[in-house]
Parts: structure tokens; C-alpha cells; sequence
């Protein structure tokens, strides 16, 4: 079984460029609560994009010196002010 550092980590890198996900989504996939995977994005190294990871209501990771609006900015995120645009991609067949 993976621990809770190991199934952040996955959870995290499964993000592609361009794609954020909130710290509830990562923590769904982790099977932990919110808090305790903020905690541990927190603490995650510079080659885990770390910054893909978003509060509920957009707005980007304050952790690692608050820079991951202008690292999401660079990948060609969406924002709306200061938060990130929670857009969903609905493929219609």
C-alpha cells in the first residue's frame, strides 16, 4: 500500500501542463482530507509541479513563495482576476 507522501506525489505529477487541480480533488485521489494534502503539496520538490494545484475557489498555492499564479501563467492557464477560470472541458459526442 502507498503512503499518504507517495500517493500525493503520483496524484500530483498525473497533472499535465496546463491542468490544475484542487487540493480536494488531490486529496479524493489520495484518499486523505484537504488539509493534510495541502500540507503535504506543501512540501513537495520543485520537479513535482506542485503548482497545479489550486484552492477550491481557484486561486493559486500560496506555499513556495506564492509563485505558482506566475508558473500557471506560463503554462497558459486561465485566469479571472487573481484566481484561476474553473473551466471544464465537456467532450459532446
Amino acid at each position: 500500500m502507498m503512503d499518504n507522501d507517495d500517493a500525493i506525489r503520483e496524484a500530483v505529477r498525473a497533472l499535465g501542463p496546463g491542468e490544475v487541480a484542487s487540493y480536494g480533488d488531490i486529496a479524493a485521489t489520495a484518499g486523505i482530507g484537504p488539509r493534510q494534502a495541502g500540507r503535504l503539496v506543501g512540501k513537495l520538490s520543485e520537479e513535482i509541479p506542485w503548482w497545479r494545484v489550486i484552492y477550491a475557489d481557484g486561486s493559486p498555492a500560496t506555499c513556495h513563495n506564492g509563485i505558482a499564479g506566475d508558473l500557471l501563467r506560463v503554462e497558459g492557464v486561465i485566469f479571472r482576476g487573481r484566481n484561476v477560470a474553473m473551466i471544464r472541458n465537456v467532450s459532446h459526442k
